[in-house]
């Protein structure tokens, strides 16, 4: 099970309907829940209607303030229409008597936060929730709103340029702590350790067959071209090519003594309408080392050592 399941991204745990009475019981126990925002007035108090009952959040409450960019306008109003966790600090009645749920986001942050550095090290795998993508990495969320990085370089083995190449907002996946950082409350993740070891990937291809792969790179002297995230080969020059083409590829040759896969390009491919999902072969637990070279690799051995982190 990874090691975030007591805080997990928002937007992963079910949609549930409260009561008045889950909601008073929640303010005693601590319970965290979750509801869509449906607006951000203009003192940026959040409103939701949690099965009818009118709940806010005042605009404190919202972000925890050691939380880059807690104290900037869009960190309020980009909540809205999106899944929110939060406790239930009291539950009064307005000028009508009718009830009104009063919200805490802020509180489930610091609770989370303060589990992860007490209870999180270098190699435990999260699931999380990609928030944004840029060039360098993802922003990532690893519970309850909390954003973690994930650098470009250690999304897989296959090189990319730019996250998109390989995910998207709002996707789900897991990643492992890569480093923490417990005075600044920064925590960077590692994606590739996940996916897979070279003869993990390779095993699933031979030499002779033709599958599809993507160019990543384009060189004087040839392609490289990704089998799955965690495997590439490279192919001969070929005009026409351009990273991210989807290609049909014929596999000449595969090498473990030199993790060498010699591939042939022989059309380009539109690309697919929906991705391929990923594979993981670590789905959860704490690493402490991870080769990805096989023990015939004639050159040092490719690996993550997490204890030294």
């Amino acid at each position: 099970m990874p090691e975030n399941n007591l805080f997990p991204p928002e937007g992963l745990r079910p949609p549930t309907k409260y009561t008045l009475a889950d909601l008073k019981r929640a303010a005693d126990s601590g319970q965290i829940l979750e509801g869509v925002v449906q607006r951000c007035d203009t003192e940026h108090t959040l409103h939701l209607s949690l099965n009818g009952v009118a709940a806010q959040m005042p605009r404190q409450e919202v972000t925890a303030p050691w939380i880059n960019g807690a104290s900037r306008d869009i960190a309020v109003l980009s909540r809205v229409g999106k899944q929110i966790c939060f406790t239930v600090s009291s539950v009064q009645s307005d000028e009508k008597g009718a009830p009104v749920a009063l919200l805490s986001r802020r509180a489930v942050q610091e609770r989370a936060m303060g589990y992860f550095l007490e209870h999180l090290r270098p190699g435990a795998v999260l699931t999380c929730r990609i928030t944004r993508l840029e060039s360098f990495g993802a922003f990532v969320d690893i519970g309850c709103g909390i954003v973690a990085m994930l650098p470009v370089e250690r999304m897989s083995v296959s090189r990319v340029c730019h996250a998109k190449e390989r995910f998207r907002e709002g996707q789900k996946l897991l990643a492992a702590v890569w480093t923490i950082d417990r005075e600044r409350r920064r925590i960077t993740l590692t994606h590739r350790e996940l996916l897979g070891t070279w003869m993990e990937n390779a095993s699933r291809f031979a030499p002779g067959e033709t599958v599809r792969g993507i160019v990543r790179s384009v060189k004087d002297y040839g392609s490289f071209i990704e089998l799955s995230p965690n495997l590439s080969g490279l192919a001969d020059a070929r005009e026409g090519l351009s990273p991210g083409d989807g290609v049909s590829i014929f596999i000449k040759s595969i090498r473990p003594d030199r993790m060498k896969i010699k591939l042939q390009v022989i059309e380009k491919l539109p690309p697919l309408a929906v991705p391929e999902p990923l594979r993981y072969q670590i789905t959860d637990g704490t690493l402490d080392r991870w080769v990805y070279s096989p023990p015939n690799y004639e050159k040092e051995p490719v690996e993550t050592d997490f204890t030294c982190l």
